[in-house]
This record gives C-alpha cells, sequence and structure tokens, in this order.
C-alpha cells in the first residue's frame, strides 16, 4: 500500500510550533505534500530521517511555497507547470517514478475581490494542459490546495457563497473540466454524498468548532488508477493550520 498525505500549513515554521512533527512521524506517509510553507531556503531544518526533501520557493518572501517529502527516490524533480506558464510564486513539484507520477500544487487565490480571478482561469487552463500532458504518459497522484469548492456539498453555506472566490462559475467549471480530462476526484470517489467533510475553515471564533467550511484540499488520480484506489480520508481533527492534512491510501499494480 501507498499512502499520501497532502496539506496546506499556511506557513510550516508556525505549524512545526502546533504538533506538525507530531502528525508526520504518527501517519508514517510514503509521501507528504505540503501547500503555503511561506519560506526561503534555509529558514527550517526539519530532520525527517528516511525522507527525501524537495522544496519550490516563491520568490516573494514569507508567500506560497510548496513542498513534497517521500521515501522513494525519484527519476527526476520538475518545479512549475512547464515554460508556457512562468511559476514565481513556488506552487508546483513533480516527482516522476517508473510507473507514475506524484504532484503537488498550491492553486493561486483569486482574492476576495475577484481582481485575481483572469490569472487564476489562466492557471487552471495551463495546469490543466500539463498534467494531461503527464497522465498521457503515465498514471498522475495530484494533490493540493485547489482554492475551490466543486459542489454545493463542499461548502457549508452554499448558496450565500454563489459567486465568491473559490466558489464562482468560473472556477468552478474549470474544475469539472479537469475532471473530464481524465481524473478522478478520490474522496469523491469513495463518499459521493457526504455533505459535512470539510478541509478549510475561517479563522473566525467558533468557526471550525462548528464545522462551517469549505473542501477546498484534494487529491485526484488518472483515471487509469481507479482499480487501484483504497481509500480516501480527511483528517478534520489534526490542527496546527486553517486547513487540515487529506489522505489518499493506494495499490499499485
Amino acid at each position: 500500500m501507498i499512502k499520501c498525505i497532502s496539506w496546506n500549513v499556511n506557513g510550516i515554521r508556525a505549524c512545526v510550533k502546533k504538533g506538525f512533527l507530531d502528525f508526520f512521524h504518527s501517519v508514517d506517509a510514503d509521501f507528504f505534500c505540503l501547500q503555503e510553507t511561506k519560506l526561503q531556503e534555509g529558514q527550517i531544518e526539519l530532520e525527517l530521517p528516511g525522507y527525501y526533501q524537495f522544496w519550490n520557493y516563491a520568490e516573494r518572501k514569507g508567500y506560497s511555497g510548496t513542498a513534497i517529502f517521500t521515501k522513494h527516490k525519484p527519476l527526476s524533480v520538475v518545479h512549475g507547470i512547464g515554460e508556457e506558464m512562468e511559476d514565481l510564486e513556488g506552487r508546483v513539484i513533480t516527482l516522476e517514478y517508473d510507473h507514475y507520477y506524484v504532484v503537488t500544487m498550491y492553486t493561486p487565490n483569486s482574492k476576495r475581490d475577484l481582481t485575481r480571478l483572469p490569472y487564476r482561469i489562466l492557471w487552471e487552463k495551463q495546469a490543466r494542459a500539463y498534467l494531461s500532458r503527464l497522465n498521457q504518459d503515465k498514471p498522475v497522484i495530484f494533490c493540493g490546495d485547489l482554492n475551490v469548492a466543486h459542489t454545493e456539498k463542499d461548502v457549508k453555506n452554499d448558496r450565500a457563497n454563489i459567486g465568491n472566490a473559490g466558489f464562482t462559475d468560473e472556477e468552478r467549471h474549470h474544475f469539472e473540466e479537469l475532471l473530464q480530462a481524465g481524473f478522478i476526484d478520490t474522496y469523491r470517489y469513495f463518499y459521493s454524498e457526504e455533505d459535512e467533510a470539510f478541509t478549510w475553515w475561517s479563522y473566525m471564533p467558533g468557526v471550525r468548532d462548528r464545522n462551517i467550511g469549505w473542501r477546498i484540499d484534494y487529491f485526484l488520480v488518472g483515471n487509469q488508477l481507479a482499480e487501484d484506489l483504497l481509500d480516501a480520508k480527511i483528517h478534520a481533527n489534526t490542527y496546527g493550520s486553517d486547513h487540515c492534512p487529506v489522505e489518499l491510501q493506494l495499490q499499485l499494480k
């Protein structure tokens, strides 16, 4: 079995002070993917015996960034989503293996006033093209904070949030197009009707306790891995960030 974890840590240095390493060691994942690490090279040293560490830093200090910690040495490591769209914000890491790719991604937020929505839509198109190319070569295991709630089941107050960043028609449409391009939302594969499963909550008092959240953190896989899927989990009771970790288990044949 291969176990994969994805977690938007909203600053790895802060998350380490809130129990990150306890969760990391207890879950014992083959791949542990991070988004929003918010640091530059040399600003933290994590002792993770048995793991290779791969980081992608944003040029802007204290912003964005991704990482993958893995027990398995990759054939190659790529930052960004290809030459068509320069990634100065450290948002993507791709690890290549003999029979699959592992990709972590931190999708740009459209911002509350939607001023970054045009950039976001361009990103979506380029990311879908990039992932589709990979998936034609080898199956893709893809995770991250994708900053979109796909359906009404993925946000607590769906009617009140229609048109808000992360729940615009445009963002939801592009997520649907990604699925149609050959990918499976693994949590929905197992739990199609669950409407109280969220991965992000506002820091406003009482919001997380009352589970007023959004499901915006995902594991997607290429359709060819459907028979290899074992389970998907949301670790809603794991704290340390405004997001919680999500998990995928699969048995690659």
